[in-house]
């Protein structure tokens, strides 16, 4: 007997997509009470009081967002590694600050994607809703040819029970439903 009922198949789209990441916002996780709400695997409710969502913009084709599946048949368990893979051209003295308080933080991971709705807005995806996204790793390059791009790769990482959702879609701009409170989106 099946502990879970398969409830839809899938069809092959035959809309073109887009892949890759636009922006990344980052969220304290302690700011959010409560945690991001999800129902039907799509958060339907943010609270931050006042609090401030960071955008970051990242080159074209440079970031990634997954997510890998662990299960173990002998143990029965399963869960979810979400990862954020983002790169920021050129170093900066400004740039070091602010990935040293990132590397500092439990944070709640947005990232816009450049796949689109039905309506043409954006997806967002939402990481380490339950049990946050931590800077695990990353590099500092100059580069070695003149041509080389010089900057940051930042790996975030973060181990969830559930798959990451997606976020409601919004009204005109991201992050405006009725249901989220929140500051300003800061995005230099």
């Amino acid at each position: 007997m099946a502990c879970t009922s398969i409830t839809a198949g899938r069809g092959l789209d035959c809309s073109r997509i887009a892949a890759g990441v636009k922006y990344v916002y980052f969220g304290v996780y302690d700011q959010f009470d409560p945690l991001p709400v999800v129902a039907s695997a799509e958060v339907t409710d943010i609270e931050m009081g006042s609090n401030t969502l960071y955008r970051y913009t990242v080159p074209r084709g440079s970031t990634t967002a997954n997510e890998t599946i662990t299960g173990d048949a002998n143990t029965g368990s399963l869960f979810y590694t979400p990862t954020v893979s983002m790169v920021l051209n050129k170093l900066t003295k400004e740039d070091q600050n602010q990935i040293k308080l990132l590397a500092q933080t439990q944070l709640i991971v947005f990232c816009q994607l450049n796949a689109q709705l039905a309506n043409g807005h954006d997806v967002i995806i939402a990481m380490g809703v339950t049990n946050a996204m931590m800077l695990n790793g990353g590099t500092a390059d100059s580069g070695a040819n003149f041509g080389d791009r010089n900057g940051y790769q930042l790996e975030f990482t973060g181990m969830e029970s559930d798959p990451f959702p997606m976020v409601e879609d919004y009204t005109t701009a991201p992050f405006d439903n009725a249901g989220f409170t929140m500051g300003t989106i800061v995005t230099s």
